[in-house]
């Protein structure tokens, strides 16, 4: 399916600010670019790169006063998600060393933290994925959906006794909980088709079976229509914007919307995960 997301920020800066924006969408088997395009204030120079995780990200100076940054990203991607209850744990001697590093805590998943419940919570379920499956379903079950209990400092420890947060939060409980078991697990950001209310979204991947495979604490099913932007360990990897200023948010606006395509000369996509 072909996507278009768009994304529009309106900030107040009390003074020059160093930005760095991660709203690329992320090169990978599935998804496919069509077209890209951002506008940061009045023509300010931006620099991209790349960072450690594989991340597309645009770095500039923004000056004192108001500043507009609009993101538009037309790709194809996968409109189902790989699903494989089946896939078993990947011993830790033949892990990529890419994962490796997936199964450490991090800011946001003190892992170290949570081995208990996350042996409560996957008694009797199936090595593997069944055993992140019910972590999903945990996490999914425990916490409610509600804006303005956490912030930019909340960790899954304190998530969890909230009881609530927002879709970076179930991630982070998600995360903390797998990798307290040995089994990689990443956090991603990006945008779902059909997402209610729509916003930028946070969801989780897992390693298992030799593979990447897409969870969703946060959405009562799994489907597919997601555009991914970054992968990382936890919200401090895949912040769409770190700013080393001051600025406040005026405005927020994020679409989604599905374009139809001609299906000549397309390959298909492998379903994410």
């Amino acid at each position: 399916m072909r996507l278009r997301a768009s994304c529009t920020l309106e900030f107040e800066s009390e003074r020059e600010s160093p930005i760095v924006l991660m709203l690329r969408a992320r090169p990978g088997a599935a998804q496919r670019l069509i077209e890209e395009k951002l506008e940061v204030g009045a023509n300010l120079p931006v620099t991209s790169f790349t960072d450690l995780f594989g991340n597309v990200c645009d770095r500039f100076v923004a000056p004192r006063g108001p500043l507009a940054i609009r993101s538009e990203i037309t790709a194809e991607v996968s409109p189902g998600v790989a699903v494989e209850h089946s896939a078993a744990r990947t011993p830790i001697a033949k892990m990529p060393h890419t994962a490796l590093h997936f199964t450490l805590p991090s800011r946001y998943c003190p892992s170290d933290k949570l081995q208990k419940l996350a042996l409560e919570v996957t008694r009797g379920a199936t090595p593997g994925y069944g055993e992140v499956r019910a972590v999903r379903d945990h996490v999914h079950a425990r916490l409610a959906y509600r804006y303005g209990v956490s912030n930019g400092s909340t960790d899954a420890l304190e998530t969890l006794e909230m009881g609530a947060g927002v879709c970076r939060d179930f991630a982070h409980v998600a995360i903390a909980l797998c990798r307290s078991i040995d089994i990689p697990a990443r956090m991603v950001a990006g945008y779902l088709h059909r997402r209610d209310p729509m916003d930028l979204h946070a969801w989780f991947e897992a390693y298992v079976g030799g593979r990447w495979y897409t969870f969703d604490a946060t959405e009562d099913e799994l489907r597919g229509g997601r555009l991914v932007l970054a992968y990382g360990r936890d919200a401090a990897d895949v912040a769409f914007m770190t700013d080393y200023g001051a600025l406040t948010l005026r405005r927020m606006e994020v679409e989604v919307q599905e374009r139809v395509a001609s299906s000549e000369g397309r390959a298909p996509l492998r379903a994410t995960g």
